[in-house]
């Protein structure tokens, strides 16, 4: 019979690793509750310390596609301010033209 490999999410071995670091749980204790292999844990704890430091850089909560993102946004806000104010003009210049017999 084939064993199935098991997957966790990031959220999971987060929650597992910060349990170990704050000495909430032993490394034992963790694995005996989740039925987890040491070396896993362990691996999982020194890429989430490796990782750590890139929390805090600002540069990496917006991403280049999330700024040109936001930039085009502005970029149609803008021509739609812009199309409304054509519309308007449009419209009391038609309004003067029917008023002055034309």
């Amino acid at each position: 019979m084939a064993r199935t490999r098991r997957t966790f999410s990031s959220e999971f071995k987060a929650k597992v690793v910060l349990q170990l670091i704050s000495g909430q749980k032993s490394l034992s204790e963790i694995c005996r509750k989740h039925r987890l292999n040491q070396q896993m844990v362990s691996r999982w704890k020194v890429e989430f310390l490796q990782n750590a430091p890139s929390i805090f850089e600002r540069k990496n909560r917006y991403s280049e596609e999330q700024e040109r993102i936001a930039e085009l946004e502005r970029v149609l806000g803008r021509k739609t301010m812009e199309l409304e104010i054509a519309k308007k003009a449009f419209n009391i210049l038609e309004q003067t033209d029917t008023r002055n017999g034309r």
